[in-house]
């Protein structure tokens, strides 16, 4: 008798995990952390000066994010903080130039596409594309973060890099043309919560991403609220110049570039200003 309800047990207890599935939806929140490894110039700052500004910069990329999400969508966006870091260096300006940043990245796995609203210094953008479909090597490593059971992924990966050349003398450094450089991306995604979002533009493995890291910066999951008593809600942000991803990276070189040469134009102009350049 007992094996006569063994098999439609089973069945209910599938279909029952397959509807939970369907319906899951929850709030993440991820924080960030950033490698600093910058040599600053002794000439310009002392010891204790160059120790605040790494400080400075270290606090800068240490940022926390929201993600919401539901089977096929999510809404990814950094949690506002106001107290911006700042050092304080006799008169010397510091201009901390970043490449980058989204102010609102949605995506939507059953279309395979992503928006990402941008504010690029000043102006707003409307980044609309594919997402990318990153090779992932589903690996038999895990480990746990928090209560949740995480496998290990990893990926190649091709990405921009922008340097600054720089010359002896009296002469200016040369902005390099961007250049690719491959990476290696090692991502934890559980099962547990079985859609294929994940922080910034990460995705594409059968659960949650709860951490990923490129070698330079790691995303790391800190907290999780399935189904929430207020209903997620992710809808498209529609601000802004729509372009596409290779558009928005045009543009991006431009005004890098651009600033670039303010920069160098204030610096021959009174000698007070120093600028960090970091790349990706």
């Amino acid at each position: 008798m007992k094996r006569k309800y063994f098999l439609p047990f089973l069945l209910s207890s599938f279909f029952i995990f397959q509807s939970q599935a369907q319906e899951v939806k929850g709030i993440a929140t991820y924080k960030s952390q950033r490698k600093v490894d910058i040599e600053l110039d002794s000439t310009q700052m002392n010891d204790e000066m160059r120790a605040q500004v790494l400080a400075m910069l270290k606090k800068n990329f240490e940022k926390e994010y929201t993600l919401d999400f539901t089977k096929d969508e999510s809404i990814y966006k950094e949690v506002e903080n106001l107290d911006k870091p700042s050092v304080s260096t006799g008169g010397m300006e510091f201009v901390v130039a970043t490449a980058g940043g989204s102010d609102i990245l949605y995506k939507n796995t059953k279309e395979n596409k992503f928006v990402n609203q941008n504010d690029l210094f000043g102006k707003q953008f409307l980044i609309e594309d594919a997402l990318e479909n990153l090779d992932w090597q589903l690996e038999k490593e895990t480990k746990n973060i928090g209560e949740y059971t995480c496998f290990k992924a990893i990926a190649k990966r091709m990405v921009p890099v922008m340097r600054v050349i720089e010359s002896s003398g009296d002469e200016e450094g040369v902005l390099e043309e961007p250049q690719e450089e491959e990476i290696t991306l090692t991502a934890w995604y559980t099962p547990q919560i079985p859609v294929k979002h994940g922080p910034s533009e990460y995705g594409g493995l059968p659960g949650l991403i709860l951490e990923v890291s490129d070698g330079r910066e790691t995303i790391l999951c800190s907290k999780i609220v399935l189904n929430p008593k207020n209903d997620v809600n992710v809808t498209a942000p529609s601000k802004g110049k729509k372009v596409s991803q290779a558009e928005f990276d045009e543009i991006m070189e431009k005004k890098m570039k651009e600033m670039d040469e303010r920069f160098k134009n204030n610096r021959r102009g009174d000698g007070n200003n120093v600028e960090i350049r970091i790349g990706g």
